[in-house]
Order: C-alpha cells, then sequence, then structure tokens
C-alpha cells in the first residue's frame, strides 16, 4: 500500500497504525522517500480511539512509533452516538474532549512538541436496526461543538467527510454526503479523511461515487475561499459602466470579459443541458456521466516522475520486508 502511495502518487499519504511495526516500516519507507527525515514531518496516521474511553495496545504502539519519529498523529474518538458514546450531543460531547485529551496527552509524553491533530469521527445509531447513519442533525451538531472545543485547546482539527449509508450512489448517497461535507466546511475541519468514494457506512468504494464526491469538494473550496473584496471582485467600474447606461447587461463588459473564465464555478460532471440536448446525448444521469469522468482520468493518468534509485531502494525494501516473514498470518 505505501509503495503504490509512494510511487502511484505525488499527494500526501498516511502511514500504517495496524501494528507498531508497520508503523515502523512506514517511517523507515518514508526515509528513503526523502532522503531522511531530520526531524520532519512528512505524512500523517490515525489513531482510533476505541470507544467508550479505551486505547487498544496496537493503536498506542503505532502512536508511539509516530511521536518518537515526529509524524503527525490524528487522536480521533471512533463515535457511533448510542452504542459508543451516550445518545445526548451534550454527552457526546463530553466523551469526545476526554478521549482526545487523553490521546493528545499521551503522545506529549513520549515526546514532547510531537504534532497531532484533534479528530472527531461521529455517526449515530439506528435504534430500531443497530445501525450507523451518516447526515444526521445530531451527527453535524457533535461535529459542529467538536470544533470549538478543539480550537479551544489549540490543535488542528479532523472530522467529516462524503459519509453515507446507501449501497449505490444514488439519491441517499447524495443527500447524507452533502449533508456530512457541508457540516464539515461549517465545523471548520482541517484535515477531512473520507471525503470521497464511501458508500454503505464505508465498507465499500465506488469509483463513480468517488469522482462525483471530487467534483462537490470544489463547491466547498469555493465557499471556503469567501468573498472577493479586492477592486476588482467589488466589480465599481462594471456597475458604473451599466448604471450609467451605456449598457443594458453585464455581459459585454471589459470586467466580465476579463473575469468569466474564473468568475463562477464548474462542475466536471453535471449536465446543465437543455432536455433535447440531452436526450440526444443518450440521456445520461450522473452515475453515467461520473463513469465516463472515470474513464477519463484513468486513461489519462500519467505516473508522477520519481527518481529511479529512490524507487528501487523502495522496492527493494518491501521485497526484503515481504521475505522476511509467512504468507499468511495465524
Amino acid at each position: 500500500m505505501l509503495l503504490a502511495h509512494m510511487t502511484l502518487s505525488d499527494k500526501p499519504y498516511m502511514g500504517s497504525v495496524t501494528e507498531a511495526s508497520r508503523a515502523a516500516d512506514s517511517v523507515e519507507m518514508s526515509e528513503i522517500l526523502f532522503g531522511g527525515l531530520e526531524g520532519r514531518t512528512v505524512m500523517t496516521s490515525l489513531i482510533n480511539i476505541n470507544s467508550p474511553m479505551t486505547f487498544d495496545g496496537i493503536m498506542m504502539g503505532a502512536l508511539e512509533v509516530y511521536a518518537k519519529a515526529n509524524q503527525a498523529a490524528i487522536i480521533s474518538p471512533f463515535i457511533v452516538g448510542g452504542a459508543m458514546s451516550p445518545v445526548t450531543v451534550a454527552g457526546t460531547l463530553t466523551q469526545v474532549l476526554v478521549e482526545v485529551l487523553a490521546g493528545v496527552a499521551y503522545s506529549q509524553l513520549v515526546k514532547p512538541g510531537a504534532p497531532v491533530i484533534a479528530g472527531a469521527f461521529v455517526t449515530s445509531t439506528d435504534m430500531a436496526s443497530g445501525a450507523p447513519t451518516f447526515g444526521t442533525p445530531e451527527a453535524s451538531l457533535v461535529t459542529y461543538g467538536a470544533g470549538q472545543l478543539v480550537r479551544r485547546i489549540g490543535v488542528p482539527y479532523r472530522s467529516a467527510g462524503a459519509f453515507c449509508g446507501s449501497k449505490l450512489p444514488d439519491a441517499q448517497a447524495a443527500y447524507e454526503s452533502a449533508n456530512s461535507l457541508n457540516m464539515g466546511l461549517l465545523a471548520g475541519v482541517n484535515f477531512m479523511l473520507h471525503a470521497c468514494g464511501w458508500l454503505e457506512g464505508g465498507l465499500v468504494s465506488s469509483f463513480e461515487k468517488f469522482v462525483m464526491d471530487a467534483d462537490q469538494l470544489g463547491v466547498l473550496h469555493r465557499l471556503a475561499e469567501g468573498i472577493d473584496m479586492s477592486e476588482n471582485g467589488q466589480a465599481m467600474d462594471a456597475l458604473r459602466y451599466v448604471g450609467s447606461g451605456q449598457a443594458s447587461h453585464f455581459l459585454g463588459t471589459d470586467h466580465t470579459q476579463a473575469n468569466f473564465r474564473t468568475a463562477f464555478w464548474r462542475t466536471e460532471i453535471l449536465d446543465y443541458k437543455p432536455y433535447e440536448t440531452w436526450a440526444e446525448e443518450g440521456s445520461r444521469d450522473t452515475v453515467a456521466l461520473a463513469r465516463a469522468r472515470v474513464d477519463k482520468l484513468l486513461n489519462d493518468y500519467q505516473k508522477p516522475a520519481i527518481d529511479p534509485a529512490v524507487e528501487e531502494a523502495l522496492t527493494e525494501y518491501v521485497a526484503k520486508k515481504k521475505a522476511s516473514m509467512p504468507d499468511a498470518f495465524l
């Protein structure tokens, strides 16, 4: 997994947390990739608290490895309200704060100043079936409240994502994911996991939903930019021009001509064509349009450049590790 992250993409990656020795492998491979770390922080890892109020040895072992190596750890309670926390928002927030503070404090005992991110993975329980639910108002309230608590203690905040319980990238998936993504932006989340492709409570990933979610993240990025209050943003020259009667609309103004290419967010997937054009093109729904987008991205993919010697060293490291252990664990 790490070899694929490092050689097939140039995006940030996360280290393994499934065993302390695998966390150590992640650190060693990062040292190969970056030519030594020398105290630099180059990756994050997700340390889930075994809520309610339990830290297991596997996660804590990984936390110790990353803290010692000065690599960032996300200290994140795993909350399914009603099962892993109280059924009330205030009660859940109390538990989230306690669990986060305990994990952050432990990381600082391992190494003072070790980089940490406070997390809050929050869903609620369907009290009729016991299944986790997503995009609910209670989860949003917890996420908003946790953001305020985390900012009070002064650490970055991880939460939210394109969460849904749907089995298909359908209307349920869209509604629940939109609720989960928008609350993340409004809650002031700094780092969001699971922002693309999530289906069936995280048990399944969908290529089509991945690109649908990524498209919507463009909306959130634009919202997060806020309002441009520069001279160009205020557009006073255009307002004066039209207001003076020299034009009856803004389409032909110099300001519009200078800004129209970047003025509005544009989708890579959604269809805004007239009905007749849409029908002539095959009456494709959003999933079909997303599938075409997936095909284009895969066809256009180019492997990022990497030093051949570094790639060879990483490949040799993986081969050596695999050869040193049995093919199956009992």
